[in-house]
């Protein structure tokens, strides 16, 4: 892991009144770039060739002589061949020669190894550098072993599909999509055998992901992405924000759902068992008698993530949970950086971020407005890894 003074040290080199904000040019950048906008920063997109106008065209930005913007939230983008490109020293030198803070998001340590992003990538990331590696699913100290040491509540896990007597989500990694899932869902282990077999034949699983799944308890219930914030640096008021909530479009489950019964019973083996590919996102609030428990989970697992993974938490994350008949949540996955579903609310803001800050706070907003707030007050090195 780089050390955080080697950090500290590069940033204090930075013009603080020429910073720009950079991110991976996929996921959540235009929440993160948008946001930048707002607080008056210039933004930087690194993205991969083939890809790239979105960032390079379509939401390029324009200014006026003086600086103002006009349109668009991309001031600048560099162009690569693959995403991972950006641990390359020369792209390294000059995003720190031009004063970048670097927002990691998903995409970012999908397509870069987390032991690069850890030992490797210099560039000062706004936020917690080692708790990026908890979200691999199957390490030794990843998300299920925070929530186990926070004593917070998640799916009970199925060791053997043999003990299947319930429905339960089957969750390994897609054998073609290789950042999506190939997730399916079984009541008992025939059931188990029977799907598991027809994705192998389907090529939509492999057999050595198939034997590394992790089989849970199928919480039936509606789905609840927290868009969380934990501010380091705040002195006066809680540290802790709810900003927003979003929930998922997932194919082709999305689509299976709209089908009655009878015609799902009748599809083709290739079309029978839904998917779990996320391709959107939607906006939610929640009944707000359940808003309380939201942050008491939220604390706790900040102070674990405080003791097991020093310095913690630091700004943006999002506890994605299932809620039960007896609304009891379950928290199903942990993303430790932005959120993936927060484009829903950038430009105009996330909810319960608005009503706090009296003006639309989006998590990208929420970034780039923390960032300010470290500047002014001389705190930039709490916010930083």
């Amino acid at each position: 892991m780089i050390d955080r003074k080697e950090i500290i040290e590069i940033v204090e080199g930075y013009d603080a009144d020429k910073i720009k904000i950079a991110a991976v040019g996929s996921h959540s950048a235009l929440d993160v770039f948008d946001g930048a906008i707002e607080e008056n920063f210039r933004t930087l997109a690194v993205c991969q060739n083939g890809r790239e106008k979105t960032y390079t065209d379509y939401f390029k930005s324009q200014r006026d002589t003086n600086g103002n913007i006009l349109r668009g939230i991309v001031d600048e983008s560099v162009c690569l061949d693959k995403f991972n490109e950006v641990l390359k020293p020369e792209i390294q030198k000059k995003m720190i020669e031009d004063n970048v803070l670097f927002i990691p998001n998903r995409s970012f340590t999908s397509y870069c190894s987390i032991d690069a992003v850890e030992n490797d990538f210099k560039v000062p990331l706004v936020g917690s550098r080692n708790m990026l590696r908890s979200e691999e699913r199957g390490l030794d100290q990843d998300y299920y072993w925070l929530l186990e040491k926070a004593g917070l509540p998640f799916p009970e896990r199925i060791n053997d599909p043999q003990d299947i007597d319930e429905l339960v989500m089957v969750k390994l990694p897609h054998a073609v999509k290789k950042l999506e899932r190939g997730f399916f869902t079984a009541g008992t282990y025939e059931e188990y055998l029977e799907k598991s077999q027809s994705l192998l034949r389907q090529g939509v699983i492999t057999q050595e992901a198939l034997d590394d799944a992790r089989i849970e308890r199928y919480v039936i219930g509606p789905v609840f992405n927290f868009d969380m914030f934990y501010s380091p640096i705040e002195s006066e008021m809680s540290k802790l924000e709810i900003l927003g909530i979003d929930w998922r479009f997932e194919t082709s489950l999305d689509g299976h759902v709209r089908l009655p019964a009878p015609q799902q019973m009748k599809l083709a083996e290739h079309q029978l068992t839904p998917e779990y590919t996320v391709c959107g996102h939607n906006s939610a609030t929640l009944r707000e008698s359940l808003l309380e428990e939201v942050f008491r989970l939220s604390e706790k697992y900040i102070e674990a993530a405080k003791k097991h993974y020093d310095p913690g938490v630091i700004g943006p994350f999002c506890l994605q949970t299932c809620v039960d008949k007896d609304l009891n949540f379950h928290i199903y996955d942990v993303a430790p950086r932005v959120g993936g579903g927060t484009n829903v609310h950038m430009s105009v803001g996330h909810p319960y971020g608005n009503t706090l800050w009296r003006k639309p706070m989006s998590s990208g907003r929420r970034v780039s407005f923390e960032i300010r707030r470290a500047i002014e007050t001389g705190q930039l090195d709490k916010i930083i890894t």
